[in-house]
């Protein structure tokens, strides 16, 4: 009864009033960020170099702040092209793997002629390089092959793509040099998934896959392991000739491999941490 009477009661003048002067000052303070905004009466180039002091500064959100408002007040011109790729980095330091991403792929199908447009298929690389190590596996490089593989494989492309498209682009050492770490990894991580298989008796599968990692990314430190894992998987399915075959390419070019040896048992732990055996 209190509650209905309390609800139905009528609202005090003083309240009224106070309700009407908040209202006045939120709109208040909106108009004065609103008019504080137009009234910025910066060039493209005063803005530009406030948005490259901030970068290089290493405050991101500020960088990509005035990136963007330059950006949306000068929507053409060489400040702002070269802007959308200052961007990307921003929010690629600003850990904004998403938004970096989305920059650099506007950047290249709006400006596939531009001078710098080989940064831009270095920078996606690097982005998608980045995502895929993460913190984890800077602390420990040997378990980046357990996680999902969908970033290597970006980055990967990426860097293909800067070599085929600018083979004399002054990123492409770096870029190559990542590749070979992304190549090795790659093959581990489906050597990984092959013994996965065959230590759970699927052996199709792990031949399939001990398989693709050497058509795939051929002469890698996982090699001899692929060659093993396969001949494992046709000896259990009872396939000889592709079995004999196989311990044959094993033998010719790793004759000092454990399994070569006739160790027949999985590698130990200090074995496993050298890839060159």
């Amino acid at each position: 009864m209190m509650l209905s009477t309390f609800r139905n009661a009528p609202i005090s003048f003083s309240t009224r009033l106070l309700s009407l002067f908040l209202l006045a000052f939120v709109l208040a303070l909106a108009g004065c960020r609103k008019d504080k905004e137009f009234d910025d009466e910066r060039s493209a180039a005063e803005l530009y170099t406030d948005a490259k002091r901030a970068l290089d500064n290493s405050s991101w959100e500020q960088a990509i702040q005035t990136y963007k408002y330059l950006q949306t007040r000068y929507p053409f011109g060489r400040f702002t092209e070269q802007s959308m790729l200052d961007l990307s980095y921003a929010y690629f330091k600003a850990g904004d793997e998403q938004n970096a991403l989305s920059s650099l792929n506007r950047f290249i199908r709006t400006y596939p002629t531009h001078p710098n447009v080989d940064y831009a298929y270095y920078l996606k690389g690097v982005v998608n390089y980045e995502e895929n190590m993460g913190f984890l596996e800077r602390m420990f490089p040997s378990r980046v092959r357990d996680r999902d593989q969908s970033a290597a494989h970006d980055s990967f492309t990426d860097f293909s793509e800067l070599l085929r498209r600018f083979p004399e682009s002054r990123y492409v050492a770096d870029a190559r040099q990542r590749m070979v770490f992304l190549r090795n990894n790659l093959a581990a991580y489906e050597v990984e998934v092959a013994d996965y298989y065959m230590r759970r008796g699927a052996y199709v599968a792990a031949a399939n896959r001990a398989r693709y990692a050497l058509e795939t990314y051929p002469n890698t430190p996982e090699t001899a392991e692929a060659l093993a894992i396969l001949h494992k998987a046709y000896v259990a399915l009872n396939l000889t000739e592709l079995a004999d075959s196989t311990m044959a390419v094993l033998e010719l070019n790793y004759p000092d491999n454990y399994y070569v040896q006739g160790k027949k048992k999985k590698r130990s732990w200090s074995e496993r941490l050298n890839p060159f055996d």
